[in-house]
């Protein structure tokens, strides 16, 4: 009996170990990751250590890199049959990237790279194709570079953006780089806008790009300023030895409604290199005052309004001259509906005026102005990132007078190859693939 009694009790001892030995092997497993078990004396963690050990624990924050940008291409056609095969008219701007009808024509390839870490972000934007260099213009890359092919562009790679965005708090962001203009309700970027053609307003009237540095102040999700030091207007390398005042004041009053006001302001002379004056400036004057408004009326219904005034007086890059201020001017209004859920329906009406010449869209050398009335349909397939856009584009410039009565030179050209046309039309169809 008794050895059965030790027999139990050897059984018991062996179990009670065995369970002892199991429990405080979990114990260790699940507190591998923990501050070390001690025994007697607490184990002393200085502040040091314990900031050491919360930022081991947190993920590495190694930012966010993200690519995207778009491919756009297309076909018009001009009903006035131009033997030159060009929309540009006389003036040679009379068209902005749309140039070439009758033939299938590419746009731009364009490939925006930025990289975001914390409070700090770099963009890229590098384009391929005519239109980049057309909105890349005063670029020294495509002179220096370029290598000329079909239609007088360029085998370079093109820079349409580069800068670096700097938030010190949440309200305040520092730009500094090239950037396109804020000025104006249409943009370079085909995905961007409605209409496929830009307008006069735009193509003539206002700046494509600046290159300095800027301020832009949320003070709240209504209102907020933008202030800013440039080089100038679409020019890489400045070419004075003063700078051009940038401003935005964005205000949005009422559901629905956004208003911009925006401005440049400065000196667009050259800088003289021989005689007396070199190395100074001449008191030459540029300026741009600039109103858009839009109006989301309903989920469908979208209205918006463009008005510009520029004035120059002095010299302008160069290029020309006014002893006296000249002026120039538009006026854009925008209506698209959006009929299903993948195809909207948009017009433009516009009025641009340059009288005065001082701008370049001329009718063989002298002022003029122009109605333009667009309308576009816009079909957005494969969850938007597929973009038809048909277009039909009507152009009435001022019908010249002078000496030569009915053979006066006019704004576009004719099958025969003589300029003696005031209006063109256009139709045909761009497609646009975004990623």
């Amino acid at each position: 009996m008794k050895k059965i009694l030790y027999g139990f009790l050897c059984i018991a001892l062996s179990l009670s170990t065995t369970n002892t030995a199991l429990f405080a092997q979990g114990e260790l497993v699940a507190s591998i990751n923990k501050v070390p078990v001690t025994f007697g004396e607490e184990k002393i963690v200085t502040a040091g250590e314990a900031k050491a050990t919360d930022e081991e624990e947190k993920p590495e924050d190694k930012g966010k890199f993200t690519y995207s940008g778009y491919f756009d291409t297309y076909y018009f056609a001009n009903l006035n049959s131009p033997s030159s095969r060009s929309n540009l008219g006389s003036s040679g701007i009379s068209r902005g990237f749309d140039r070439y009808p009758g033939q299938f024509q590419l746009g731009m390839f364009l490939n925006r790279m930025s990289y975001a870490y914390k409070n700090t972000e770099v963009v890229g934007e590098i384009g391929f194709g005519p239109n980049v260099e057309y909105g890349s213009y005063g670029s020294d890359f495509r002179y220096r570079w370029g290598t000329v092919i079909a239609n007088n562009t360029y085998t370079a790679l093109m820079i349409k953006q580069a800068y670096i965005n700097y938030k010190p708090t949440e309200k305040l962001t520092l730009t500094m780089g090239q950037f396109g203009t804020h000025i104006g309700y249409e943009l370079i970027d085909a995905p961007l806008n409605f209409h496929y053609s830009i307008n006069n307003t735009f193509n003539a009237g206002i700046p494509f790009y600046h290159l300095g540095l800027k301020a832009n102040y949320a003070f709240s999700d209504k209102v907020s300023l933008m202030g800013g030091i440039v080089n100038g207007t679409d020019n890489i390398n400045d070419n004075n030895r003063g700078k051009s005042f940038i401003g935005q004041l964005i205000v949005s009053p009422a559901k629905g409604l956004t208003v911009y006001l925006n401005t440049i302001q400065g000196n667009e002379a050259n800088s003289r290199t021989i005689g007396s004056n070199a190395g100074s400036d001449t008191t030459s004057y540029f300026g741009v005052l600039d109103l858009v408004a839009t109006y989301q009326a309903t989920d469908r219904l979208l209205l918006a309004v463009w008005a510009m005034h520029g004035s120059a007086s002095g010299e302008f890059q160069g290029q020309t001259y006014f002893a006296e201020t000249k002026n120039w001017s538009g006026v854009n209004l925008y209506v698209s509906y959006k009929l299903t859920d993948i195809f909207s329906l948009g017009t433009r009406i516009e009025y641009f005026d340059n009288t005065s010449g001082a701008r370049g869209l001329l009718t063989n050398g002298r002022g003029t102005d122009v109605y333009t009335y667009t309308l576009t349909g816009n079909f957005s397939l494969a969850d938007g990132k597929l973009l038809l856009k048909p277009e039909f584009r009507f152009d009435d410039f001022k019908k010249m007078s002078g000496p030569l009565g009915e053979n006066e030179p006019q704004q576009f050209q004719g099958s025969d190859g003589k300029f003696n046309k005031n209006t063109q039309a256009t139709l045909g169809m761009a497609v646009i693939y975004k990623f």
